[in-house]
């Protein structure tokens, strides 16, 4: 199994890209979609994830065995607005339902969080429906931890499921300061 970090699309990159997402989605996957998308959509969004990369917002990972696309995943950050760019989000993460089992979560997860400390982010973010309880398990086993979670948050056609919410500290600079939630700092206030 190899990962690539495209920057630039190309035919082959769509095309495998654009069958993990409709093999995912077709078996009910948590990828967003209610129905397979067409090509135009999976296209137009991977074109936008690429713009984000090429501006240093985000990294994409994607996955190859022998000739063929297996699973992609990528990091993004939350905004460009200057108290969060610390921070970013892993929004989509994926393999083939026919290649599941060898790995390729962990695989593109680890080379998502390498990545992201690389790039000097300090914490990454992520949401995994409740009942995908494989995922939360490899989640916590490479170190994030639940944070929140949103009552039936995630609505599939009639059904409701969690949202698991997931964080993991990548570390910061020696000179930060962390206040968490102490009335002190800059916007603090008292209760009254």
């Amino acid at each position: 199994m190899d990962l690539v970090w495209p920057t630039e699309a190309n035919p082959t990159l769509l095309a495998g890209v654009h069958a993990v997402i409709a093999a995912v989605t077709e078996q009910g996957g948590a990828l967003g979609y209610h129905m397979v998308p067409g090509r135009e959509e999976t296209d137009a969004w991977l074109e936008e994830m690429l713009a984000d990369v090429r501006s240093s917002d985000a990294a994409l990972a994607v996955a190859v065995r022998g000739d063929d696309i297996v699973g992609c995943g990528l990091w993004q950050r939350h905004t460009s607005a200057a108290s969060y760019r610390h921070s970013a989000e892993i929004p989509q993460l994926m393999s083939h339902p026919e290649a599941r089992g060898l790995g390729i979560g962990r695989l593109l997860v680890t080379a998502l969080v390498k990545d992201a400390r690389r790039a000097g982010l300090e914490l990454l973010t992520l949401g995994v429906r409740g009942n995908n309880h494989g995922a939360i398990a490899l989640y916590e086993q490479l170190g994030f931890r639940e944070w929140g979670r949103l009552p039936s948050g995630v609505a599939v056609a009639n059904e409701r499921f969690d949202d698991v919410k997931m964080c993991l500290e990548l570390g910061r600079p020696d000179d930060v300061i962390v206040r968490g939630s102490a009335p002190v700092g800059p916007g603090s206030s008292v209760l009254r």
